[in-house]
């Protein structure tokens, strides 16, 4: 099974959004079959085959996340961070001002899965890899 140290070693090597599909290939290999990111304090859980996971516990200072989303100004926001002009940290705070609080990333469906406060899908878009 995949360790924290593991996937902390594959996510160092991302700079920006579009060191992406690379990483999701890294926990491919790992044996990593999804995860979800909580946008407040960071924190992750990994999910790989016979129920097993795992988490990463928050990585920076809690962000308070917008009770309402802004869909189209995420979506700016998140092709921004795709094409490599925002880091992680700021990827997440801007997330949070448009009011994303989670991300799923299903990596047998290569799907990533954006959801607000409440758990409503605001946004599914597919990985490249």
């Amino acid at each position: 099974m995949f360790t924290i140290a593991q996937i902390k070693e594959a996510h160092n090597k991302v700079k920006s959004g579009a060191d992406f599909p690379k990483y999701i290939q890294d926990l491919i290999n790992l044996g990593v079959i999804g995860y979800d990111t909580f946008v407040t304090d960071g924190h992750v859980e990994y999910f790989g085959s016979n129920n097993y996971r795992t988490t990463a516990k928050e990585t920076y200072d809690t962000l308070a996340v917008a009770t309402s989303a802004n869909k189209e100004r995420f979506i700016e926001l998140l092709v921004m961070h795709q094409e490599g002009q925002t880091d992680y940290l700021t990827f997440c705070q801007q997330a949070a001002q448009c009011g994303i609080a989670q991300w799923t990333v299903n990596i047998i469906d290569k799907t990533c899965t954006y959801y607000d406060c409440n758990q409503n899908s605001i946004l599914i878009e597919k990985i490249p890899l």
